[in-house]
């Protein structure tokens, strides 16, 4: 593992050696280039984390394939889990305590200035003024931006979580999108829905779904997720929920009917799905939770984050079902540190630690992308400070 010394030239200038090192994306095709970033100008309010571990969201592959316009050079990554090395004035916690050097953090994908009307709001991320890890162009004084690199320079305006230091890092990183998401998803279902023995259906098994199922479960739901692969069904029935499979025939035991048949005491009615959450971005996904929530509930959608899915629908039946349809994008500060929480008394419990698959040196992004892409694993690891071997 790289060891790296930081040395403060003036109350806001530091110096790391060996300098740090941030992975840039160019175009879809194109090999990751290595960017060394000696020097950091800390402003007021802002740190510097070496970065323990980041793990590969999907839009992180949906742009590297192309699926979706970026600004370049970009340094990709807004999961990660870290270090603080360096401090600039006044860096303060989510909580608004005084950051600390060494303290152990995750930290929010959106940066927001805390003073628009948005903000305002408490939709601080949707700022006026938003600034995101992993999505900005780089540029001088903030080429540390992304997650796949030794080194984040975080800004002012971040909302930054403390970690406990037996936190597995593999549980950690995803916390910075994936699981705050899931718990704003969550959030804005009980908004709506008392989940205490409500039946919640999630559909798409990856990490936002999955994180999703098991904090609606803790809130005392029944969860039931659609995921057509079986062996993430499998998984998901390892953190306590049922799983339907959406190809199933009707009447087969992982059918949707079937289940909330079974779920019915003897004699009732089968089960009623009250919250969907849709979380795999799929046009069918859509269309299953919009159309399956009953009377009275509420249709979550956090998938769809790439163009091209249209939804057709029928105004009368949202009117006479009263339902409520509303998106989730990101999420806020409050929301990162409940899923924090979550996954500090949790993860013991639950095998959450297996939801990252095979973790590559920093050297070896482009292959720990590809092997996201795959779909074979619900994350792939980037650690900075693993030397390449073989």
């Amino acid at each position: 593992m790289t060891m790296h010394t930081v040395a403060r030239l003036t109350d806001t200038d530091v110096l790391v050696k060996p300098s740090p090192v941030a992975m840039v994306w160019n175009e879809p095709g194109r090999p990751l280039e290595a960017l060394a970033v000696p020097g950091v100008h800390l402003c007021a309010g802002e740190a510097l984390v070496e970065v323990e571990l980041a793990t590969v969201c999907g839009s992180d592959v949906h742009t590297v394939l192309g699926h979706r316009p970026a600004p370049t050079p970009l340094v990709l990554g807004h999961e990660q889990v870290g270090r603080v090395v360096a401090l600039g004035p006044g860096a303060v916690r989510a909580d608004g305590s005084p950051l600390e050097l060494g303290d152990r953090v995750v930290w929010s994908v959106t940066v927001s200035c805390g003073e628009c009307d948005r903000c305002a709001r408490g939709l601080t991320q949707k700022c006026r003024r938003l600034a995101k890890y992993g999505h900005e162009r780089v540029h001088r004084g903030w080429e540390l931006s992304g997650g796949f690199a030794t080194h984040v320079q975080l800004r002012a305006g971040t909302a930054t979580v403390r970690v406990d230091e037996d936190l597995p890092a593999t549980v950690a990183a995803p916390a910075s999108c994936a699981t705050a998401t899931a718990v704003a998803a969550v959030d804005a279902a009980s908004a709506r829905v008392d989940l205490e023995d409500a039946v919640v259906l999630v559909t798409g098994g990856g990490m936002i779904g999955l994180s999703s199922a098991v904090i609606a479960a803790e809130a005392g739901a029944v969860v039931i997720v659609s995921e057509p692969d079986a062996a993430r069904r499998a998984f998901a029935r390892r953190l306590g929920v049922h799983t339907v499979d959406p190809r199933a025939r009707a009447g087969t035991p992982d059918r949707l009917g079937t289940v909330l048949a079974a779920l019915a005491d003897d004699g009732e009615p089968p089960r009623e799905v009250l919250v969907g959450i849709e979380a795999s971005g799929s046009a069918a996904g859509v269309r299953t939770v919009v159309s399956t929530v009953a009377t009275g509930g509420v249709a979550v959608l956090v998938g769809s984050v790439s163009g091209g899915t249209e939804l057709c629908v029928d105004p009368e039946s949202i009117v006479r079902r009263l339902l409520t349809i509303t998106g989730v994008h990101n999420y806020t500060a409050s929301h990162l540190e409940q899923a924090v929480a979550f996954l500090e008394r949790s993860w013991r419990i639950l095998p959450l630690d297996e939801m990252v698959g095979p973790t590559h040196a920093l050297a070896m992004l482009d292959l720990a992308l590809e092997e996201a892409a795959s779909g074979e694993h619900i994350r792939v690891g980037v650690a900075p400070g693993r030397r390449v071997t073989g």
